[in-house]
């Protein structure tokens, strides 16, 4: 199982306003090993970070992407998952039973769900409130979705063991077909080695080992 190294950092020494700031993010180590198992096209560049203290788990996605689609009809979960996005799962158990799900599109709109496995989705659930933090920012070459989750929160749904969370990582990005719809590249972290894509499977997750 792949396995990224989360950075413990000095509460008192960063300020978990600044995690748009690229300076925040120079102790933490970058997570570039991304693909499109199913898809021959070359990935888009896309780096990952993470961050840790004894309060939150601090996230940060950069894609190198400034052709973006977003589906700005609603905010319902169809036009969220009709949006370029980056997504977090987090799972309790090798079973995915149950696992958790934030999707984030590049203004911050989440889909936050309960899922149980072979695709059982509760939408009603949100993540624990006041215990996520998200922000976002864009220049000409780039996006980025950063993010604040609470210790917490993760503890109090069972995601950490032994300074370990089990957790996937992924990439959805829309590009105009012939049709002219959008249509989905699914990228992952880890490749979960199915004929079709599918992150809802336990082979998609690998583990974030939070440094002490």
């Amino acid at each position: 199982m792949k396995e990224y190294q989360v950075i413990l950092i000095d509460k008192n020494q960063e300020n978990e306003n600044e995690i748009l700031n690229p300076v925040f993010w120079k102790k933490a180590n970058c997570l570039t090993d991304f693909s499109s198992p199913w898809n021959n096209d070359p990935v888009l560049k896309i780096e990952f970070r993470a961050l840790w203290d004894q309060e939150n788990f601090y996230f940060n996605f950069r894609v190198f992407d400034n052709d973006v689609y977003i589906d700005q009809k609603d905010d319902s979960v169809d036009s969220i998952c009709n949006s370029d996005r980056v997504e977090l799962f987090f799972r309790s158990n090798d079973s995915l039973n149950p696992y958790y799900c934030l999707e984030i599109d590049p203004s911050t709109r989440l889909l936050d769900f309960h899922a149980l496995p072979d695709k059982v989705f509760d939408y009603e659930w949100k993540w624990p409130q006041n215990h996520i933090k998200l922000e976002s920012s864009a220049d000409e070459v780039s996006f980025t979705v950063a993010g604040a989750i609470s210790i917490g929160s993760l503890k109090e749904l069972d995601l950490v063991h032994n300074n370990t969370i089990e957790t996937g990582v992924y990439r959805a990005k829309f590009s105009k077909g012939e049709k002219g719809n959008y249509e989905p590249t699914w990228i992952s972290w880890v490749n979960p080695i199915t004929p079709e894509p599918n992150f809802h499977i336990a082979s998609s997750f690998g583990k974030f080992i939070l440094q002490k």
